[in-house]
């Protein structure tokens, strides 16, 4: 039975949970449009540690959120992230942020493609069955009308995430369904994190970068 500690900084939403064999026993998050993950990040691990009693030195690993998403939220997520690992001397978890927001999908659909806004019409999508594996590479995207045609005519297709908000307004196949207000949580981590730790499918410590994907840009 692992104890780990989730962390999710790769959009507006600071998000931290505690979960223990794969269940959720504590949760604390703010989605703040201001990107406020400096100053509540550290303060947030500190909360939910306290709700679930949990020392950290009883901590088996820790989980980060690696992308794609915001370039200063993936920054602060995965440093603190490496920081306790390296205090703790446990292992370091990654999970895919789009993974992370396709959770949330609890219909029946044949397809889940979660968005990430990256930007103008510019959107970071993957494309999931609906048993929540990734079929499709994570891709940065420049949306069209005519995106995603080849698997809503076989079906239902569940578009998720804020980038969900930019193809909802171009879109109008009868398949697609929009989930636009849905933002990568910790509390969607849990499960994904217990099966990596049970294979020791961890990340190097020293070396982990985040998913950038693309190259930053100013302005």
């Amino acid at each position: 039975m692992a104890t780990i500690l989730c962390l999710e900084t790769a959009t507006t939403n600071c998000s931290v949970a505690i979960a223990v064999d794969g269940k959720i026993i504590a949760l604390r998050e703010e989605n703040n449009q201001k990107f406020s993950h400096a100053e509540k990040l550290h303060v947030f691990i500190d909360e939910v540690l306290k709700k679930a009693k949990i020392d950290n030195k009883q901590l088996n690993a820790i989980a980060v959120s690696k992308g794609p998403g915001s370039y200063t939220g993936l920054r602060i997520g995965v440093s603190a992230a490496k920081g306790l690992c390296f205090a703790l001397d446990i292992p370091l978890i990654s999970t895919l942020t789009l993974e992370v927001i396709a959770q949330q999908v609890q219909q029946d659909t044949r397809y889940i493609i979660p968005m990430i806004d990256a930007r103008r019409m510019e959107v970071y999508s993957a494309v999931f069955n609906s048993e929540k594996k990734q079929i499709r590479e994570t891709k940065a995207e420049i949306l069209n009308d005519n995106f995603f045609e080849d698997y809503l005519n076989e079906g239902k297709v569940v578009f998720i995430g804020d980038g969900a908000l930019k193809f909802e307004k171009i879109c109008k196949h009868k398949n697609a369904v929009f989930l636009s207000d849905a933002c990568p949580s910790a509390s969607d981590m849990a499960i994904l994190a217990e099966a990596k730790y049970k294979i020791s499918d961890t990340e190097d410590v020293a070396y982990f970068e985040p998913f950038y994907l693309k190259e930053f840009m100013m302005g």
